[in-house]
């Protein structure tokens, strides 16, 4: 009877699908559109661009800092003074003294009478400001700055690092997401192939029942109980065809294809004992969880080089050009400089101490959110592990119950067909595989789905 049925499955799906040309999408195929479509992952790859840039500009920050300046001012303020004239005493040279000495006579009275003198004109000079030009260029080096630098860099580093892990989790989201999306599908897909195969059974049985009730050897009463059976049935099939449809489109809204597409999936392969993972890698949750402790833990150190000492060497040049007295240029040189900073931070009413107290309680809540998570995390590992084992049992019990049940509605067809077994009996057999056949179905798509759920908790899912 088994060997019957198969090809009776595969014989009444083959032309449901005869007239559709959908294209038939396999697993691999829905993953690498989701992960190219999906929208987090755009995000989170964005996100690590941005974390590189900024761990580059911290980088930076080693190398000394230049900055170019320049200021050009014009104005049509000008002006004039006057430097009064005089006498100018001549000075003779005396052999004695061995130096100049004024030709003056002292008088009485403290004064002096000028003896020889030289007349010094009274002069009037002009100013103008009109454009004045100054320009520049000055270099920082920072020597000491209390570890905030290289502290900042580190803290940039685990940036990225959280980043590129933060891809990792977002792509493991999307494969798990289009793993159900698809078994949703390829569920429906086979339920409607069950549904189907066990109409054409009842359509069988119902000709033969007509054709006995010809004979005399049935009631209408029986063939009645048979056009429930496939009432029901066709609401079934209408059921599982509209869940298909409505699958397909779900699952081609997480790949990113219009949701009226003419597409269809196929049957992935059964997963085994045998492809689990060996050993438990490091999930992307953890190595996140790691970087935020060792982040919290930087920032105790930031928050103390804000109160250590800094020490930095600048350089700078300086140009300026510009101005006109009594018609001639004012300024026009350049000058260099070369200095050492030092900045000490006085902690006088302990707001230094307080931060750095406030840091580090936040590394120690960081710590024990990191302890909560990972066992957390092992719990699930341990849960998925349970559900997958679980999983494989009832697959296996599936695939014995669709056995016997076909068996049994083997035997029960020839008890009927002899009169020694009750038309409902027969079609409660037949139900019965029918349910066997849908659990059967069941059972497969879970245990894919526990499979991958179970490599996504092991921190081994590609």
């Amino acid at each position: 009877m088994k060997k019957i049925l198969i090809p009776l499955i595969a014989f009444v799906f083959g032309g449901f699908l005869s007239g559709v040309t959908a294209q038939t999408l396999t697993l691999d195929e829905c993953i690498d559109k989701a992960l190219e479509y999906n929208k987090s992952l755009s995000s989170a790859k964005l996100k690590l661009e941005q974390t590189t840039f900024d761990m580059k500009s911290y980088k930076a920050n080693f190398y000394p800092q230049f900055n170019l300046m320049a200021f050009d001012f014009y104005s049509t303020a000008k002006g004039d003074f006057t430097i009064e004239g005089g006498h100018l005493p001549i000075y003779n040279y005396v052999e004695a003294a061995g130096k100049f000495v004024p030709n003056v006579t002292m008088n009485a009275d403290g004064s002096y009478t000028l003896n020889q003198y030289a007349d010094f004109p009274s002069q009037t000079m002009e100013w103008k400001i009109k454009n004045i030009f100054s320009g520049g260029i000055s270099m920082m080096e920072p020597i000491y700055a209390g570890g905030k630098i290289s502290t900042a860099y580190e803290m940039s580093k685990l940036g990225v690092n959280m980043a590129t892990e933060n891809i990792r989790l977002t792509e493991s989201e999307v494969i798990v997401k289009t793993h159900e999306a698809y078994y949703l599908a390829v569920k429906a897909k086979e339920l409607g192939e069950v549904t189907r195969a066990y109409k054409t059974l009842l359509d069988e049985l119902k000709k033969n029942v007509e054709g006995a009730f010809r004979h005399g050897m049935s009631t209408r009463n029986d063939i009645m109980k048979v056009q429930v059976k496939q009432n029901e049935a066709e609401l079934a099939i209408q059921k599982a065809d509209n869940n298909y449809q409505l699958a397909l489109m779900n699952l081609c809204h997480i790949i990113g294809l219009p949701l009226t597409s003419e597409v269809g999936v196929g049957q992935p392969e059964t997963p085994t004992q045998t492809s689990l993972p060996a050993e438990k890698g490091m999930r992307p949750e953890q190595v996140i969880l790691d970087n935020k402790t060792e982040l919290a833990r930087q920032n105790v150190k930031l928050t103390k080089s804000d109160y250590l000492p800094n020490v930095a060497v600048g350089a700078t040049y300086f140009y300026a050009n510009g101005g006109e007295l009594a018609g001639k240029k004012l300024v026009n040189n350049g000058s260099a400089s070369v200095g050492v900073v030092v900045k000490m931070p006085l902690d006088l009413f302990g707001g230094s101490t307080n931060k750095i107290r406030s840091a580090k309680a936040a590394y120690q809540i960081a710590q024990m959110e990191q302890q909560d998570i990972d066992e957390q995390l092992e719990l699930e590992w341990a849960q998925c592990r349970n559900l997958y084992d679980e999983a494989q049992t009832e697959y296996r019990l599936s695939q014995v119950s669709l056995d016997q049940a076909a068996e049994n509605m083997r035997l029960s067809k020839q008890q009927y067909e002899v009169g020694f077994e009750t038309l409902a009996d027969y079609l409660e057999t037949q139900a019965q595989w029918q349910q066997c056949n849908a659990a059967l179905v069941n059972a497969r798509c879970q245990l894919q789905l526990t499979y991958v759920r179970l490599l996504k908790a092991s921190g081994t899912l590609k």
